[in-house]
């Protein structure tokens, strides 16, 4: 469970990373490749000051054993914001698992799914919280 103090850092954290995808978005519009956004919102976050990783590596390990599948979050930002992009027509429910599993994986808190092939790029944003029930109402996701 995470502390309240740290339910407030990461909410203005993902507020800064959507006001940079909504520059972004607004920027090149909808339609170009998942790695170009990813680029642009890289440099974005990089050009307020954020730290910003991209291509993370995520192992999975198995009842304590480290495996040789390796995840790759597409970009984490400050060391504890998960951020999931996607260039597609439509968000489908396994977009979302993606997030909330790597989440579960990286023992991280909060992440982002954020779709730049919307014509209005707060309808291609939606966030996802593991943990913090006791602040945001969000059921637990169960680890």
């Amino acid at each position: 469970m995470g502390s309240q103090e740290e339910f407030h850092r990461l909410n203005k954290l993902s507020n800064v990373v959507i006001g940079a995808a909504i520059e972004v978005h607004r920027e090149l519009g909808p339609g170009l490749l998942e790695s170009a956004y990813e680029e642009c919102l890289k440099m974005e976050l990089q050009s307020q000051g954020v730290k910003v990783d991209t291509q993370v590596d995520l192992p999975l390990y198995y009842k304590g054993r480290k495996t040789e599948k390796v995840f790759r979050i597409d970009m984490l930002v400050d060391d504890s914001l998960v951020v999931e992009l996607k260039s597609v027509e439509v968000l489908k429910p396994v977009n979302e698992i993606q997030l909330v599993t790597y989440l579960k994986l990286a023992n991280l808190r909060l992440g982002l799914l954020i779709n730049f092939n919307v014509p209005v790029s707060r309808d291609g944003i939606k966030r996802k919280v593991n943990g913090f029930s006791e602040y945001t109402g969000i059921k637990l996701v169960r680890e």
